[in-house]
């Protein structure tokens, strides 16, 4: 048994790429977060522009307290083994009748990171189903090497550049992953997944923390940072961040900057043409 996570959960990720569903937070708790993201929202009109989706728990406490959040590590150790770190976190969010979506892809193609050593853990604070438009995922395709991609620019796709694996998929192969609020899900940096737009009355709010450990490199961009949340940084191949102790401190803030920049570097390297997501 893991810390959080069965044998045959642990056994069902190891297979396929992705697990899901997993609780680690009631209810309440959840609304409580869902409340703070949507009063950081209004007080700073609109989340993407002040963090471009990334990066959050180094303006946001409570985006620090998700990310660190001990049930959600101990499913990420089960998975990944004792040494974590944070390397980021997106926020996917979907209004209720938007036409976002999110294309095929692999998470691993414009991150510059060295081995796919990588685990998200999405995490649902509103519904996430197929009328809100939660996360499909192709099984298996975690044992795929890196694929070419296509960038699109398409304004209304929630990636970077719009980006979308350049071979077919079956549809008929995905595995839908709903989930209620406090739930999450985990999958690997290389398991091709999408989301088809929401036809829900209610906004599809979902958290995606990145963790690393301390082996991957960054090999796109010297001075890269993360967040060591659990064990020890046996490696040293990233700078250390500090999260913050109060909403937008002065030095986290910098530190947001910095990294941003290099961020914004290592994704939009060598894309043509104007960035749906710059």
């Amino acid at each position: 048994m893991g810390k959080l996570l069965s044998d045959e959960q642990i056994a069902q990720y190891n297979k396929d790429g992705f697990f899901a569903p997993a609780r680690v937070m009631s209810a309440d708790d959840t609304l409580a977060f869902r409340r703070k993201f949507e009063a950081y929202e209004a007080a700073h009109e609109g989340w993407y522009e002040m963090s471009k989706g990334q990066k959050l728990y180094l303006l946001q406490t409570w985006a620090r307290d998700l990310a660190k959040h001990p049930k959600i590590l101990d499913a990420v150790e089960d998975v990944m083994g004792p040494n974590l770190m944070v390397w980021g976190l997106s926020l996917f969010i979907k209004d209720a009748g938007s036409p976002n979506y999110v294309s095929w892809h692999q998470d691993s193609t414009y991150w510059g990171l060295s081995k796919p050593n990588v685990t998200t853990a999405w995490i649902a604070l509103s519904p996430a189903n197929r009328q809100s438009g939660c996360m499909k995922m192709m099984p298996g395709t975690h044992k795929w090497e890196q694929i070419a991609h296509k960038d699109t620019l398409a304004q209304e796709n929630l990636l970077t550049r719009g980006q979308e694996i350049a071979v077919d998929v079956n549809e008929d192969d995905a595995q839908y992953l709903e989930m209620e609020p406090g739930e999450i899900s985990l999958h690997n940096i290389r398991t091709v997944h999408a989301s088809a737009p929401n036809i829900s009355n209610d906004r599809r709010i979902g958290i995606a923390v990145r963790y690393i450990t301390p082996d991957v490199k960054q090999i796109n961009a010297d001075g890269d940072s993360a967040w060591l949340v659990r064990g020890e940084d046996t490696d040293g191949n990233f700078i250390h961040e500090a999260p913050p102790e109060a909403d937008m401190d002065a030095a986290a803030m910098a530190e947001h900057k910095r990294i941003m920049a290099l961020r914004q570097g290592v994704l939009y390297k060598g894309v043509a043409g104007k960035p749906a997501r710059a």
